[in-house]
């Protein structure tokens, strides 16, 4: 039988273990409760409101693993307020929305069911049995609170094409605002202290208990986050997840930079984003949970077009952050991509570099726009047809158009995108190559 001493060390060790389990498997939701509250921040506070990166995003503000191709339009839906929703989606645009716990529930444009042509879609409150009237692509979300991510191949004046409103007011709707982000800093990450479990407390409380799992539900009660209870650990339990807090961050951080499934490794040190090429993380019907909490502490916006991209549509992706002796990216060394010629890409593809604690786009003196991609005007090929990409504090001679600045002492990471890869890219006839140290 335990002694009254190891009861109290069982516990302490069990709430721990629960904590840590919360982090690691909380961090979509909490993902989303900081994207809202940097929105906010920036001036986005209703669904009426769409951020827009114009022309393009930046290293201003901190968002998880953005791309300088694209101009991105960001809002939340507010079910609660504004009851069912329609959003008009413009014309060849990739667009999708997801729930406040960062689960798919559309995708609108290209790889929705209006296939580019432009559509109306309506989505339904939890627990909604009204009248749901024709003309529309109906979608029931499980929160009250939704993402949508907006990008339009018209760009900027497509984007604003873009309408969102009441479904009460689709007779004469108001006009939408569209807020410039791409100048503005403000962080969209979630915490990797203590407040991360008051970012996923926020949450609980505001949706319906029925949003989430019974699994998770009774991992995140166990520590005192609970539907309807306020969220007060006392002393013992407060310092407990203080300690949690660091710990599951290192570790969402290993399975991130250096996960252990077989399936994550693409070839040598490159590694996919979405292991299993499943948008639920699923395989044989078990969770990959290290997955989940890879894609997610890494990641923004969850769709099957992501997950599994088709020969000429979508997108794929590789990222590294080993270089090719097996050492961790180092900002003040210079390294040399080889990219063969011929990438398969029916549209462009791009390197963008990112800063590896903040998962953001790096922040250089240079250039807001950390990445070289192959439709930027910029970039030079070599007779051959290959290209020779730089990464390093200084350019080396003659290799401007090439090359991305990194900063001593911090370290950092490259995602390859590739946009309608085609054959050679899933044959591996054609491949990336290491990044080559040349100091």
């Amino acid at each position: 039988m335990p002694l009254p001493e190891t009861v109290e060390t069982a516990y302490d060790a069990l709430d721990l273990i629960r904590a840590i389990d919360v982090f690691l498997n909380a961090v979509p939701g909490a993902s989303l409760v900081a994207f809202r509250a940097g929105l906010r921040v920036a001036g986005v506070t209703s669904p009426r409101q769409i951020g827009i990166t114009e022309p393009r995003a930046t290293s201003k503000a901190l968002f998880l693993t953005p791309n300088t191709e694209t101009t991105y339009g960001v809002t939340m839906l507010d079910l609660k307020a504004w009851g069912p929703t329609v959003i008009e989606a413009p014309p060849q645009s990739l667009c999708v929305v997801d729930d406040f716990w960062f689960r798919y529930v559309a995708d609108m444009g290209i790889a929705g069911p209006d296939q580019g042509a432009g559509g109306k879609y309506l989505f339904l409150p939890p627990g909604y049995e009204g009248d749901v009237p024709d003309g529309y692509f109906v979608y029931h979300t499980p929160t009250y609170t939704n993402f949508v991510v907006l990008r339009a191949l018209g760009g900027v004046p497509a984007m604003k094409q873009t309408r969102i409103y009441p479904l009460a007011d689709a007779a004469n709707p108001a006009d939408n605002e569209f807020i410039n982000l791409a100048e503005t800093p403000f962080n969209t990450v979630h915490a990797n202290d203590f407040s991360f479990f008051e970012e996923v407390a926020e949450l609980v409380q505001e949706e319906p208990a029925s949003a989430l799992d019974p699994e998770r539900a009774g991992q995140l009660a166990a520590i005192g986050i609970a539907s309807g209870q306020p969220f007060a650990p006392d002393a013992r339990l407060r310092g407990i997840l203080e300690q949690a807090a660091p710990i599951a961050a290192g570790l969402a951080r290993t399975v991130s930079y250096a996960p252990r499934d077989p399936e994550a490794v693409l070839y040598g040190s490159w590694r996919n984003a979405f292991v299993g090429g499943d948008y639920e993380f699923l395989r044989d019907g078990a969770r990959l949970l290290d997955a989940r909490t890879q894609f997610h502490y890494i990641a923004t916006v969850i769709t099957p077009a992501m997950a599994h991209a088709q020969v000429g549509a979508g997108s794929a992706y590789a990222y590294t952050v080993h270089d090719s002796a097996g050492n961790l990216f180092d900002g003040s060394r210079t390294y040399r991509l080889h990219v063969e010629a011929n990438p398969p890409a029916k549209n462009f593809w791009a390197v963008d570099v990112y800063d590896t604690q903040t998962r953001s786009l790096l922040v250089v003196p240079s250039t807001p726009y950390p990445a070289l991609a192959s439709n930027d005007g910029k970039m030079q090929a070599n007779e051959d047809g290959s290209f020779d990409l730089y990464f390093g504090p200084s350019a080396p001679a003659g290799k401007e158009s090439n090359w991305v600045e990194t900063v001593p002492g911090k370290s950092w990471f490259p995602i390859l995108r590739i946009y309608g890869p085609l054959e050679p890219w899933f044959e591996q006839t054609w491949r990336l190559n290491e990044v080559e140290p040349i100091d």
